[in-house]
């Protein structure tokens, strides 16, 4: 199962109730920084009915820390094949917390990290995809894999007061399955976000975000898409910020 799956016989009884996503991150002064992926399915929980099948016999409210996790488990994941291993060997440096209520309508996930350079985390994506294979939520019901994973990858660099966000097809053929397969949870997808919240710490000077909010002192952009249409066309999105020196 996979993190940012949504499931699609749920997404039709609650007329395809929006779900949000947020990539988040935090640089200091020396390039060093933290980030947060987080999905809130919370509004899709609040309209399903309290007998729904689908939903969580369990309030889970925990953090997952990768690297001691997959330490505790490596005689179990040596059993495993070499792509099953690099799959859940790129969660190592991140850390997960769920938080899941059915009777308070609460789905939360968020996956975090620290990084030296925030090209440590240019997979943070397709790991983000890969969170819910491992711990308690992997008992949970079963939750339509984002079709995406493994065929893009994105980068990201900050130096010399440039931050730049790029992402790239890396497997056409995937990729193209990947979007062919979207097509019955188009309409719930449709609805859905994701938004962009990159914290600096100095003044944003410029970006080619013409869409972009910024707030007051200037440090932050947010920007949000339609999550579908950044599925089907990932590299339409390429962020470039300019810091004032």
């Amino acid at each position: 199962m996979k993190l940012l799956k949504v499931v699609v016989t749920v997404c039709i009884a609650v007329f395809f109730v929006a779900c949000n996503f947020t990539e988040e991150i935090y640089f200091n002064e020396d390039g060093t920084g933290k980030m947060n992926i987080g999905f809130d399915g919370s509004e899709m929980m609040q309209m399903m009915p309290s007998s729904d099948s689908t939903k969580l016999g369990e309030v889970i409210d925990s953090t997952l820390v990768f690297k001691d996790l997959l330490r505790e488990k490596k005689d179990s994941i040596a059993q495993l094949s070499p792509e099953q291993q690099a799959e859940l060997k790129r969660l190592e440096p991140f850390s997960l917390h769920m938080k899941v209520d059915a009777d308070n309508g609460i789905m939360n996930f968020n996956m975090f990290t620290d990084f030296k350079d925030v090209s440590e985390v240019n997979d943070a994506f397709n790991a983000f995809q890969s969170a819910s294979s491992v711990g308690p939520a992997a008992g949970s019901k079963p939750m339509p894999q984002n079709p995406a994973n493994g065929a893009t990858k994105v980068n990201y660099t900050f130096n010399k007061n440039k931050f730049k966000r790029e992402a790239a097809i890396v497997d056409q053929e995937l990729f193209q399955q990947s979007v062919d397969s979207l097509v019955s949870a188009e309409m719930f997808l449709s609805s859905s976000t994701y938004t962009f919240k990159y914290h600096f710490p100095k003044r944003i000077k410029s970006t080619n975000i013409e869409a972009a909010t910024f707030s007051m002192d200037g440090k932050t952009m947010i920007y949000e898409v339609n999550f579908l249409d950044i599925l089907k066309d990932p590299e339409s999105v390429l962020i470039e910020v300019e810091l004032e020196k």
